[in-house]
């Protein structure tokens, strides 16, 4: 399990040049994104994404800290507020143990009857590994957990390593007509997110990037042109724009 660090930008022509001198370009491939949630947006009013990338599953939701014994949501410093901190969930298992959680704790709000349904339906899965669980029909644990794709798109990226030790820098074209750069450090789980906030700095200082205002990602442009009454509600809710992982 990791934790994703990343810092969006508007990528320009002078970006693109640095970008071009300090960084080598190791890949350039499309890929399509699926993204899941219940018909009420439970999942992501949490701040919790499920996604499917290229027919994997991943799932993403806030860092968080530990403190007299609860576990609270990190606060923010200044030298983090133009990144994202998501931990990052790849093995099958592990998704299903925090989709568990999550909508058990949804269904003790909502007082909602399939709760019980789904937690059994994810016992009845956890036992399978990633490809085994990779192989399991669409609709048969997401549609049992009541999870349905609300938002499907293909992105075009070029993928940069630097100079700078553990960073990369992505160069998305979505096919909805939007563009972004994103510096990104990976680190493990209770590593050293301070330096990895500093590795972004570096490295947007060395590309021009500029400003203290927050860049929209994909999937918050996604959800302004296409579900505009719930993107207005995770802005009210705090969850974006500052919050959204790509």
């Amino acid at each position: 399990m990791s934790i994703e660090v990343e810092r969006k930008f508007v990528c320009n022509a002078n970006s693109l040049k640095t970008l071009e001198e300090i960084g080598v370009c190791v890949r350039q491939h499309q890929f399509q994104d699926r993204y899941f949630d219940t018909p009420q947006f439970d999942l992501t009013l949490r701040d919790v994404w499920l996604r499917q990338r290229e027919g994997c599953w991943e799932l993403k939701c806030p860092t968080a800290i530990v403190k007299g014994g609860q576990e609270l949501q990190d606060e923010p410093s200044e030298a983090a507020t133009l990144c994202t901190r998501y931990k990052e969930i790849t093995n099958v298992a592990d998704i299903h143990l925090k989709l568990k959680e999550v909508l058990k704790d949804i269904g003790e709000e909502n007082k909602s009857p399939i709760t019980a349904e789904c937690c059994q339906t994810l016992t009845d899965h956890h036992g399978l590994g990633k490809a085994e669980m990779n192989c399991v029909p669409e609709d048969g644990w997401a549609s049992a957990m009541n999870l349905v794709c609300f938002a499907e798109f293909t992105t075009m990226r070029r993928t940069f390593t630097l100079e700078e030790d553990g960073v990369n820098v992505d160069l998305d074209d979505a096919d909805f007509g939007y563009s972004v750069g994103e510096i990104e450090v990976l680190i493990p789980e209770g590593g050293d997110m301070q330096a990895a906030l500093d590795k972004i700095h570096r490295t947007a200082k060395k590309l021009g990037v500029a400003g203290d205002q927050a860049v929209d990602g994909k999937m918050s442009v996604y959800l302004q042109r296409n579900f505009p009454a719930h993107y207005a509600r995770l802005l009210s809710q705090h969850i974006l724009p500052t919050n959204l992982p790509q």
